[in-house]
């Protein structure tokens, strides 16, 4: 996303931010907000402006305001004046506090929305942090099926009609949920988190190839799905080749990259009788057994590697006893 309207944002955020429009017009509201992070103009205020953070939503707390209200008018009609010069997006003052009417005539000049709220300095940055880091967080739509199982995210991902749906339709019937199908929004909201959520348009719909549109929700209640999910395993479903060199020991964890997060992938291939199902509450519950420190396949492996060292060794004393 490359920017929200400061109207757009006070009328999605007015309640949870407890927010008051302070200017006499409505013109900064048109301003456009870039940048996901805050600033605290304290320095600014003081009349340092060399690395003044003007694309950010600007925080006034009551340490800045005491400083305010001890500056002369004349003071006070310079610093607010070089401030809303900078083209700030917008002002936010914490704790209800009503700034001098020199701020407010400098914001009106420049036009630029100033707001006050009621929260305290502290719950105002960590609330509105969190909904600019959503909000401005990077995300892609993909194609693709994401399932809780296990309270493990799964996506699906493999070609049209594969099977897809059939495997989480599977799922859900077996007690596990359904967060997306078809299309699923993915957003980075960390340096290793992805998360996944389904689409406003398709809601908790499934399309069942053959029979047609069902409503998982209806059918199986509220317990069927949930509104998000991390993503921790992608699933590629692919038709089963008989040339193709499938995992037999997963030893060596292949990865894949969805934003720049690295996670898990296992290629599933599709034959006859095959229970993907089942495979999957399997990969699931083995995923987290990795989390927890334990790996089946280099667990086996080295247990094969010390009997066949025992063996050998045992060879090795017999063939020399001659007793």
């Amino acid at each position: 996303m490359t920017g929200i309207t400061v109207e757009n944002f006070f009328n999605s955020r007015n309640q949870d931010l407890e927010l008051t429009l302070l200017n006499s017009n409505e013109a900064g509201l048109n301003k456009v907000i870039h940048h996901p992070e805050l600033h605290r103009p304290g320095l600014a205020l003081t009349g340092f402006f060399e690395r003044f953070a003007n694309r950010r939503v600007q925080v006034i707390g009551e340490t800045e305001m005491a400083y305010m209200n001890r500056l002369s008018r004349e003071e006070l009609h310079q610093t607010a004046n070089t401030l809303f010069e900078y083209d700030v997006p917008m002002v936010i003052i914490a704790k209800g506090i009503t700034p001098p009417e020199e701020f407010i005539a400098a914001a009106d000049k420049n036009k630029t929305g100033v707001f006050s709220s009621r929260l305290t300095t502290s719950e105002l940055s960590n609330r509105l942090s969190a909904y600019l880091d959503n909000l401005f967080a990077p995300s892609i739509t993909v194609h693709g099926t994401l399932v809780d199982v296990y309270g493990v995210g799964l996506l699906y991902t493999g070609k049209a009609g594969i099977g897809k749906s059939e495997v989480a339709l599977d799922l859900v019937e077996r007690g596990h949920r359904l967060v997306a199908d078809d299309v699923v929004q993915i957003t980075r909201t960390a340096p290793d988190v992805v998360i996944g959520s389904g689409s406003e348009l398709l809601g908790r719909h499934m399309e069942i190839r053959g029979v047609g549109i069902i409503d998982i929700e209806q059918l199986f209640g509220i317990r069927a799905i949930r509104l998000q999910k991390r993503i921790e395993v992608e699933v590629n479903l692919t038709l089963w080749d008989e040339a193709e060199d499938y995992e037999r020991l997963g030893i060596d964890d292949k990865k894949t990259a969805i934003l720049g997060v690295q996670i898990p992938i296992v290629t599933l291939p599709i034959s006859p009788g095959k229970n993907i199902t089942v495979i999957s509450e399997v990969i699931a519950m083995n995923h987290m057994l990795k989390v927890y420190g334990q790996n089946s396949a280099l667990e086996f492996t080295k247990k094969l590697s010390q009997q066949l060292n025992r063996s050998s060794s045992t060879e090795n004393y017999l063939e020399s006893d001659y007793e």
